[in-house]
């Protein structure tokens, strides 16, 4: 049984539900990989505890894997897990005024970013409809996005950007009506990788490809039975319980929303598409977030995605998709 360190980006929530549900059916063990998770705090922090090795594979966004890589390490991407990004700019009926649907619809208005590289995300979505320069996107408050809930909450902004599920769980929390609008839906930038180091992958290569049968396999079940994936997690935190209703939606929205493309229909669970990744350099190479340069086309392999794997192949049929 080979040993491997796992670093998640956050504490355990409904976008992590595959993998302790892969742990929990033993799917890890059959493929002869003892997992010990690690809870994150963030996905820069993630990207680079694998880049240096403190950690064997992590769950990181893309655009933390490139910050990480301009800052002269070497991150590794070795499964694409979302092929959009969950990046959502949220806002509640009573304070918007009418339902959020289109971008084009934050003209005049003031949005309160939670983060850096989401407020990179939404200045290239408003670049791209072509208000950018009719709305006031605000600096990111250090106080993070609990701070920008607040000033949804009583109006003091028009709408936030987190991500997916936010402003649902604001109306789950205040019962308000919430809306939100997903900037996958509109700009084509990967979401959640998991990655590694080249010379971990170089020396483990086995043992990464069966984390990833092991891994593909814990998505296809848990969008399968949503419910027992929520189970294996609260397993692993049961304070969760009271949260049930909205990690599972965090879950189902990642399953739904968040995973496919036609790539990913073609080619497979996992596999990367260069042009998703070269799209996202090219929108954080406008911003002062990259400390020096970077090449998006080093930062991914599919080397060690096993196409022979039926789950890995045929994701998307077997999901229903």
């Amino acid at each position: 049984m080979e040993s491997l360190t796992f670093q998640l980006n956050w504490e355990p929530n409904g976008f992590q539900a595959p993998y302790f549900l892969a742990r929990e059916r033993g799917f890890y063990e059959e493929e002869g990989v003892d997992v010990a998770f690690l809870e994150g705090h963030g996905s820069p922090f993630a990207a680079e505890q694998a880049a240096e090795g403190q950690a064997d594979i992590a769950l990181a966004g893309a655009s933390a894997v490139l910050s990480i890589q301009s800052q002269g390490y070497d991150p590794l991407a070795v499964a694409a897990v979302t092929a959009k990004t969950p990046a959502a700019i949220y806002t509640l009926r009573d304070v918007f005024g009418e339902p959020l649907e289109e971008p084009e619809q934050l003209a005049g208005r003031t949005v309160a970013p939670s983060a850096t590289k989401t407020r990179i995300l939404t200045a290239q979505l408003l670049e791209d409809v072509g208000i950018r320069e009719e709305v006031d996107l605000l600096e990111v408050d250090p106080h993070t996005h609990h701070r920008v809930q607040h000033q949804v909450l009583d109006g003091s902004v028009d709408a936030a950007v987190g991500v997916v599920t936010n402003g649902y769980e604001l109306e789950d929390e205040h019962d308000r009506v919430a809306d939100e609008l997903p900037i996958g839906n509109h700009l084509p930038v990967y979401g959640m990788m998991l990655v590694t180091n080249p010379a971990f992958a170089a020396e483990e290569s086995e043992t990464v490809s069966a984390f990833l049968r092991a891994t593909a396999r814990g998505w296809a079940e848990a969008t399968a039975d949503p419910e027992a994936a929520i189970d294996a997690l609260v397993a692993r935190n049961a304070t969760l319980e009271r949260r049930r209703r909205i990690e599972r939606e965090k879950f189902e929205t990642a399953a739904r929303d968040l995973q496919f493309s036609p790539h990913v229909e073609e080619a497979g669970w996992g596999d990367h598409d260069g042009e998703r990744w070269r799209r996202l350099a090219s929108a954080l190479a406008e911003t002062d977030l990259l400390e020096g340069d970077i090449d998006p086309d080093a930062a991914w392999t599919n080397d060690y995605l096993d196409t022979e794997t039926p789950v890995v192949r045929e994701y998307a049929e077997r999901v229903g998709r």
